[in-house]
């Protein structure tokens, strides 16, 4: 039998975060550290083969990436709207983002 690690599960909602300790042996994956969480039974919205992407302390993973003793995976909510696209449609819309503080300075007859 392989020594048992500590891992810890995340997954952040509008209101509320829910944070799940598990102990997992170890060379088990994400996607194992997930399932034994129970965090797929209670939200089963959360598909890890689509929908929602993981990572490991803030860095984008596989779910099939082995974990490390005290690993925090992090179950990330799809976009609500692609950033890229919004600046997008603002262009074509012709709106103007804000002007920095040095832009105004200078707009007003002040120093840059």
């Amino acid at each position: 039998m392989s020594e048992l690690i500590q891992v810890e599960v995340v997954y952040a909602l509008r209101d509320v975060q829910k944070v799940v300790h598990v102990q997992v042996e170890g060379g088990a994956t994400i996607a194992q550290a997930v399932a034994e969480s129970g965090l797929l039974r209670d939200y089963p919205e959360i598909d890890l083969g689509g929908r929602n992407k993981v990572g490991v302390w803030n860095k984008l993973s596989k779910p099939d990436t082995v974990l490390r003793d005290k690993d925090r995976i992090e179950i990330y909510r799809p976009l609500i709207a692609d950033p890229k696209e919004v600046r997008r449609q603002r262009a074509a819309e012709g709106k103007v983002m804000k002007k920095g503080a040095a832009e105004l300075n200078a707009g007003e007859g002040g120093e840059p």
